[in-house]
């Protein structure tokens, strides 16, 4: 299996609807590691990497979102891993 890392800009009604949170509970149950962050934009930035089958149900869990959240669009861009986070956490 392959490790991969990918950059996800998550648009739509993704603030205030507790995107960061349930990104980073299904990044731990996926064995995920990397952040997710808001934007000024009204966006969320994710930067992730783990092992490929982890990371496609990562990546589909981020189309849908939490319960509230309504995503409109996810643009994602393969990165070379770097294999540089211990964890995934949520930055301010």
């Amino acid at each position: 299996m392959q490790n991969i890392r990918v950059h996800l800009i998550v648009n739509g009604k993704v603030q205030g609807v507790w995107f960061r949170e349930s990104t980073r509970l299904k990044a731990v149950e996926l064995l995920v590691k990397g952040w997710v962050k808001n934007r000024p934009d009204g966006t969320v930035e994710i930067v992730a990497e783990s092992m490929e089958p982890n990371m496609k149900n990562f990546v589909e869990w981020c189309h849908e979102g939490p319960p509230r959240a309504v995503v409109s669009s996810v643009t994602l861009t393969n990165q070379e891993f770097r294999d540089e986070f211990d964890s995934f956490n949520i930055v301010f």
